[in-house]
């Protein structure tokens, strides 16, 4: 894929537009290796295509109010100038489903993505098929969550109901 920037870090796919009935997919990331190998993962499976990227929430979010072709979206939730958290709070209802893809599992992290409306929550180790599986099950609206935070969910779960409440 040939990507042509706009001087941000945002870029877009210059190799044509997706298949009818390819997923097209976002990432949002700024590290640009992961974005990268994502891309080259994603490009590379049945089905889906990257159509959009973007090294910070901010990009992200202007990306997604001037473009309607985009079906999901991998963001990470540590970045410069806006993170995935802010990002994910200014997205409007008609936003594509975001799937948060961190390195970071923290309760605060995870609590903080799905109440600011993420689809789903992975950890960057998570395994290939397990993020193309992630993205084609946003894609129909289901939500998906890694083992891991799962886990961390339903420990937080067991804590509040033992102290009787939240915060």
């Amino acid at each position: 894929m040939t990507d042509a920037t706009d001087g941000t870090g945002a870029t877009d796919a210059t190799d044509g537009t997706a298949a009818p009935g390819e997923i097209r997919v976002m990432l949002v990331d700024d590290e640009a290796l992961m974005r990268s190998g994502l891309s080259l993962m994603l490009d590379g499976a049945a089905g889906m295509r990257v159509v959009a990227q973007a090294a910070n929430g901010r990009e992200a979010v202007h990306t997604l109010a001037t473009r309607d072709d985009i079906d999901v979206v991998l963001m990470d939730i540590r970045m410069p100038v806006l993170d995935g958290i802010g990002a994910l709070r200014m997205l409007p209802p008609s936003a594509p489903p975001v799937i948060v893809l961190t390195s970071f599992d923290t309760d605060t992290y995870v609590l903080d993505a799905l109440r600011a409306g993420a689809a789903g929550f992975l950890l960057k180790s998570a395994s290939p098929g397990a993020i193309v599986a992630a993205v084609a099950a946003a894609a129909e609206g289901q939500p998906l969550l890694s083992p891991e935070v799962l886990v961390s969910l339903v420990r937080l779960a067991g804590t509040e109901a033992a102290t009787g409440g939240s915060d």
